[in-house]
């Protein structure tokens, strides 16, 4: 394998077994545990910004934009937790992550996903919490909304094919 002169891999899996994750990670339930964390970390996540988001879409238009804005930090602590199970998993295996198109292709959404909150707090903010209990959010937050909710599915969807990517000789991983 060539080396990257970017993403040293060797370097960050040398790291990984120095400081004890890979052990960590390939023990019989390592691996398991921190695939049911990550999932835990993105059902709190997306079951309250997703909801947030649809909302503002007009979905259950009776239900205040405030109240379920107090859920949010439910959520961003959702992706803490799938944050660091997701360092986790690359700093075991980063050969099979950092050159993965699903897993930059993921990253790619996530970072877009960053990049439109903040957008929607700066423009459209003020609006939503202007909105009524049963009104429509003006347009700009609507799109903003949209586009938070193709981020994270598109978040879930390329983590689902990761997997799809792997380099062929790949078995270290007895229940992949």
């Amino acid at each position: 394998m060539e080396a990257d002169p970017i993403v040293n891999v060797v370097a960050i899996g040398h790291w990984g077994r120095e400081v004890g994750i890979y052990g960590l990670m390939t023990s019989r339930w390592g691996w398991p545990i921190a695939e049911s964390f990550h999932f835990i970390g993105l059902c709190l996540l997306f079951g309250t910004v997703g909801l947030f988001d649809l909302r503002m879409l007009g979905v259950a238009r009776g239900v205040p934009l405030r109240a379920l804005h107090r859920m949010v930090p439910v959520g961003l602590a959702g992706f803490a937790l799938s944050i660091t199970t997701g360092l986790l998993f690359v700093m075991t295996t980063p050969d099979q992550y950092l050159h993965n198109p699903a897993f930059l292709t993921k990253l790619s959404f996530m970072l877009l996903a960053g990049v439109n909150m903040v957008l929607f707090y700066v423009i459209a903010a003020r609006g939503v919490w202007l909105t009524g209990r049963d009104d429509l959010p003006p347009l700009g937050a609507r799109i903003f909304g949209a586009v938070s909710l193709i981020c994270w599915l598109g978040v879930m969807t390329c983590g689902r094919v990761i997997t799809a990517f792997r380099p062929p000789a790949y078995f270290w991983c007895p229940w992949c």
